[in-house]
């Protein structure tokens, strides 16, 4: 088997890479059978060289290869026939910006496992970035409140060597009266979770958060139950991960209470929104600034007020409640986004790194396996131009 890791062709380019080389060097010593061969790369958070130095071929063209690895969308053009290929598609919640790359690789018969379907047998992902993901966001959802308190000017992630650099920075942040909502229990929550503990902000369960009244950093973490409810008795039950229809928001007593939401849940199109524009007018709501990691761009989103993907070298951009527009950030009456939708590309050799650790313990497996249940479930095309049997629901998307 050869196994080609591309060069990523979205603009701008992402440095993060699901194989580092000492990830490479170890899958051809652990299998001999198997042979990694690297497209060059300019942006590439490790360098050609360090391929090279362990012994990892460069090689521009790869069409000899049998799978394909990248990590985000590959350019239309750029996508050969018949082949293999690992990457996040952003198609599977029908995003109308990805229809077309949907519809070329149908076209081109290609088999695309998408990163984001490869789940074990129970359902639960096996390989992501959330960790990271939720990292940054909840850094750069501080730095953002300290420039809108004019409290601190704290490091962009991206200007940091590594996430070590980072910490170093969090014991001297003045966070008087930071009042966090964080929204979520998966990874990408987790990994915001773990930020805000390392700036030694308090974590107080749902019903302290609402009560406190004190001026020292707290934030609370809430699950999907204590975000959605039906009926007049604000009911919850399991079947809202299947079908979350006749469900809406009971969020409000906290965007009453916090200053801050970091938004780190995985929202369907079917689920209610967080809140709505007319909320965010109410005299009572009191989020000045909002981290969306979850980046669903409005009006299908969780968050009415993400009107854009944001980019890593402007982050933050201003929402005029009364005007529902984007004006400049740090204005009174404004609330601050930030909305960056490829965060872990601010920390893209620990990202990478992380990644490359879940491909080999659960990918490469199933890879080298007889019977690849795995990868026929988070296969969303076929060799034969055809969309798989779990993703016909897209169907009418690429008609």
């Amino acid at each position: 088997m050869r196994i080609g890791i591309i060069e990523e062709t979205k603009t701008p380019p992402d440095t993060r890479v699901c194989l580092p080389p000492a990830h490479c060097a170890k899958i051809m010593a652990m299998h001999p059978e198997i042979q990694v061969v690297v497209q060059p790369s300019a942006s590439r958070c490790f360098s050609n060289q360090e391929y090279k130095d362990l012994g990892i071929e460069l090689q521009e063209d790869v069409s000899d290869c049998d799978v394909l690895l990248g990590v985000k969308e590959v350019k239309m053009s750029a996508l050969m026939e018949n082949k293999n290929y690992f990457f996040f598609s952003h198609t599977i919640k029908k995003q109308a910006y990805n229809k077309e790359l949907l519809q070329t690789i149908l076209q081109k018969k290609i088999h695309l496992v998408d990163y984001e379907t490869l789940s074990d047998k129970d359902g639960k992902r096996v390989i992501a970035f959330g960790r990271w993901a939720g990292i940054v966001g909840a850094h750069n959802g501080i730095l953002t409140w300290g420039k809108r308190k004019k409290r601190f000017e704290l490091k962009a992630m991206n200007e940091c060597f590594d996430f070590e650099e980072a910490k170093s920075y969090y014991s001297s942040l003045d966070l008087k009266g930071l009042k966090v909502v964080l929204t979520g229990t998966g990874r990408v929550a987790y990994g915001s979770a773990e930020v805000l503990d390392l700036m030694n902000i308090k974590r107080l369960s749902a019903e302290e958060f609402l009560a406190y009244k004190g001026e020292e950093a707290v934030y609370c973490m809430l699950a999907t139950e204590q975000m959605f409810a039906k009926g007049i008795d604000n009911e919850f039950e399991e079947e809202f991960y299947n079908n979350p229809l006749g469900y809406h928001s009971i969020l409000h007593p906290y965007l009453s209470t916090g200053n801050t939401l970091i938004n780190g849940i995985y929202w369907d199109n079917k689920a209610p929104a967080l809140f709505t524009k007319e909320d965010m007018r109410d005299a009572n709501f009191s989020i000045e600034v909002i981290a969306d990691i979850t980046c669903d761009i409005a009006p299908v989103a969780s968050i009415p007020s993400t009107l854009k993907a944001s980019t890593i070298t402007d982050p933050i951009f201003g929402y005029d409640p009364v005007k529902e527009a984007e004006v400049a950030p740090f204005q009174k009456d404004v609330i601050d986004m930030m909305t960056v939708d490829n965060l872990p590309n601010e920390l893209p050799r620990d990202a990478s790194t992380d990644f490359g650790n879940q491909f080999l313990e659960h990918v490469l497996p199933e890879l080298l396996a007889s019977k690849i249940a795995m990868i026929h479930r988070a296969s969303i095309t076929t060799k034969d131009g055809k969309l798989n049997e779990p993703y016909l629901y897209l169907t009418d998307y690429i008609a």
